[in-house]
């Protein structure tokens, strides 16, 4: 069983998203990326050792019902490559999980492996590319070559309200999205910042820096931030009929 298809509560058993993320797993389109995501599998980590890489692409993970979707740019060589499950077993899983488990959009507030029981709530993680690229920087045909799975899960996520980009490379991808679909006439109408809120848009779209090693201890990324973020995501969705969660 993927780690993505583990099941969340009265949301079990919904072929098209078993199929959709087997179809990522085993995605070789990339032969630079798979080569890496192998390689590192391989040499592993000194405090990793002991693990079973995963070394694979990593299947998106959460609430098929989601209002919230949340879209990264890809899986961390010692992290989702690692533990086989989006943001999981590094310091950006840190954060991330952190900021959507006080904004009600997780189980627990810190994400170690896929067999730890987190949940997600009317929230689903995904990446503009699934693979974990050298140097954290897939190049645009690699993005161009995974985007296909990215709009499949656009039209499976029929419920989705509100789009959190995280950095830049994610926010474009969005928006080539929503441009080649008709969605948007020119991207110079949207300039990427942190907590910069698109609600012309359906769904919203906000942008927010990546939660990664260098944002983040540089400071250019706080958890506060990043938990206003999720903070102002979740006041949008709980404008609507229902609450973005059920009640911890």
């Amino acid at each position: 069983m993927l780690p993505a298809e583990r099941p969340q509560p009265g949301k079990t058993g919904n072929r098209d998203f078993i199929t959709l993320n087997r179809q990522v797993v085993k995605c070789e389109r990339c032969p630079r990326l798979i080569a890496h995501s192998r390689q590192v599998a391989v040499t592993k980590r000194r405090a990793y050792l002991d693990w079973n890489y995963w070394g694979k692409p990593v299947p998106s993970f959460g609430d098929i019902s989601a209002r919230l979707l949340i879209l990264g740019l890809a899986p961390g060589a010692h992290g989702a490559n690692r533990t086989g499950r989006m943001f999981t077993g590094d310091r950006s899983g840190d954060f991330l999980y952190k900021s959507l488990y006080t904004a009600g959009f997780a189980s627990h507030p810190e994400s170690r492996n896929a067999q730890d029981g987190l949940q997600l709530y009317d929230a689903w993680i995904t990446a503009a590319a699934h693979c974990a690229p050298p140097d954290n920087k897939p190049t645009p045909q690699e993005l161009r070559n995974c985007r296909p799975f990215f709009e499949r899960e656009l039209e499976l996520l029929t419920n989705v309200q509100v789009v959190v980009a995280l950095g830049k490379i994610a926010f474009d991808t969005y928006l080539s999205v929503l441009k080649n679909r008709g969605g948007i006439e020119r991207f110079s109408d949207f300039r990427f910042g942190h907590g910069v809120l698109y609600d012309g848009l359906r769904p919203a779209l906000i942008g927010s820096y990546h939660p990664s090693q260098q944002n983040t201890s540089t400071g250019k990324l706080t958890q506060s931030m990043l938990d206003e973020v999720f903070a102002h995501a979740a006041r949008l969705i709980r404008s609507g009929r229902a609450p973005a969660a059920p009640p911890r």
